[in-house]
This record gives C-alpha cells, structure tokens and sequence, in this order.
C-alpha cells in the first residue's frame, strides 16, 4: 500500500507530517517538539507503521481525514505508551502519550498503537456497549500486527489466546450479563472480561461469515461495506450491527449480538481454535501444518477484502 507523504513547517515548532493513502485521504502526523530531534523522526515514521497497518484492513483508512498526535510523557521504557485515547470529530484525532526516550524498535512492538487506530474501522461515538468497540481493537490489534509482518502466525494466536484466557479468568462477575459488567466496568472493574468478550465476538463473527463464504467473504469486508456506507456518521452498536448484516446479508452479527451481551460468562475460545486448527498445549497454541482448518487459519493473514 503506497503511502505519499510531505512534511508542513509549523509556526508552534511542532512538526507535522501529512500522508496520503492510496485514495487520497490524509493523516496529520504531529509530534512534540519537547521529544529530540531523532526522536521525533523515529516517532514519526512509527506513526507511519500505524497508519500502514491501518490500510491492510480493506484498502484505505476508515475516514477522508484524521490525525495522530504524539507528546511527551514520563515513565519507564517498559511502558513506553503509559495513555493513549481516540477523540472523534470532523477530524478523528488518536492521541499517544509516549515515554520520552522511548526507542522506535519499543514502539514498534507495543500493542497500543495497534490498538488506538484499529478503533477507527467503527463509526463509533461512545454510546453504551464498550465490549463491542474494545472487543473489535483487540481482535485487530493482533491481525493488522501480523499482516504488516510485525509478529509472526504463532505471535497472533499466541496473544489472541492469553487475551482470552485473561477474560476468561476475570470471574467476579461470573453470573452477571456481560452488558451489565460493562455498564459497571468503569466503577467496579471488569475490563478483561469486557473487552476479551468482545474480541471473541468478532473472531466468532469473522470465521462464520469465512466459512459460510468458502473464504471469500469476512469481517474484512464487512467493515468495508459499513464505511462506504456511513464512515462519515455518528452510529450506535445497535445501528452498526444492523448495517454490518445488510451488508453481509445474514443475520450473523445480530446473533452474536443478542448471545453475548447476555452471556453470564465469558465464552469459550478453544472451539473457535479448534475449526482453526488450533490446539491447546499447556500455556501454549499449536498451529497444525495441513487439513482445511489450518488452510482456513493461514487466510487471516490476509484481507477478505484486498
């Protein structure tokens, strides 16, 4: 994916870079002057990965403008994005804040950023249903990762598995709906039952709309669909939905929907796994090599919609 990009003298000091994506659409990249010299070009060229990764969804990023914005932060290298937050607007704006004398290899390995920009693919504002919006980040987060060739086949499930397996050992709320545990995430806590549910949601979703399509069809271009037709508005989850199963003409994601906002405890990821060709073993996935399911898996490296 070609990304143009050119540089904007600005009168704060404050360098920004603008991109180009293949069809036009423009990211303002923004780093504070308080970061060094060398230091703001191995931000800004981090910021770039993002923005790569972004595309290898379905082609573009999700809106005609948006920007990344990058200032200072204090904190231990091992931590090296300690907040990071989306603010949507006319202008989509993903906010890091980043340890000071961060390295780009530290950043390159985070999953934060991964993270932040893969909120994007909703047309999302905040309206109830966190589990839906955190769930498809953390699902993305580890895909976007191993398609840009930034951690391997095994990384992703690896780290797809202990997101569940955190979710799963998240029991205090074990008897509670999950919408319920996430309308008191903020107060009580919850955060990995809330946001691995969600993740199991659309992993769910994007295997069931793979295998009823022999490959051809996935959450990949169900996202794409959903921003051709309202990348530009301000949609709830319920609104969402209903339009991710016009777009793929069944009823696949209000299914899910209705099941898990219910569900009492976090949903078991092992048969997801298993029609993936994956197998527990201890703390560890293992990736069979042949057979349909391991065909089936290997097709998550690479955009249904590209």
């Amino acid at each position: 994916m070609a990304i143009a990009c050119c540089l904007l003298a600005m009168a704060t000091a404050r360098a920004e870079h603008v991109l180009y994506d293949a069809d036009g659409r423009r990211l303002e990249v923004s780093v504070s002057p308080r970061f060094p010299v060398d230091s703001r070009q191995q931000i800004t060229h981090w910021a770039e990965q993002l923005a790569h990764s972004l595309t290898l969804v379905y082609g573009h990023w999700p809106r005609q403008r948006w920007a990344i914005e990058v200032e200072t932060a204090s904190g231990s290298a091992d931590d090296p994005i300690p907040w990071a937050q989306v603010s949507r607007g006319d202008t989509d704006r993903v906010s890091f804040y980043v340890v000071t004398n961060t390295h780009t290899d530290a950043l390159a390995r985070e999953w934060t950023g991964y993270h932040e920009v893969s909120h994007l693919l909703l047309p999302y504002r905040g309206w109830g249903d966190t589990w839906f919006s955190e769930g498809l980040a953390s699902y993305y987060q580890n895909l976007i990762q191993a398609r840009a060739g930034l951690i391997t086949e095994q990384d992703m499930w690896q780290r797809l598995h202990a997101g569940f397996v955190r979710g799963r050992d998240d029991t205090r709320f074990d008897g509670l709906s999950l919408i319920s545990v996430n309308r008191q995430m903020r107060r009580n806590g919850g955060y990995m039952r809330v946001y691995w549910s969600g993740a199991w949601y659309f992993l769910a979703a994007d295997l069931r709309l793979r295998q009823r399509s022999g490959g051809s069809y996935g959450l990949d271009n169900a996202l794409r669909d959903l921003n051709d037709c309202c990348g530009e508005d301000a949609l709830s989850v319920p609104e969402i939905i209903h339009q991710l199963d016009a777009a793929s003409k069944q009823s696949v994601f209000s299914e899910l929907y209705t099941q898990l906002r219910n569900a009492t405890q976090m949903p078991d990821h092992v048969p997801l796994f298993a029609e993936l060709g994956i197998t527990i073993a201890g703390d560890d996935v293992v990736l069979s090599d042949s057979g349909a399911a391991a065909q089936r898996r290997r097709q998550f490296l690479q955009s249904t919609a590209l």
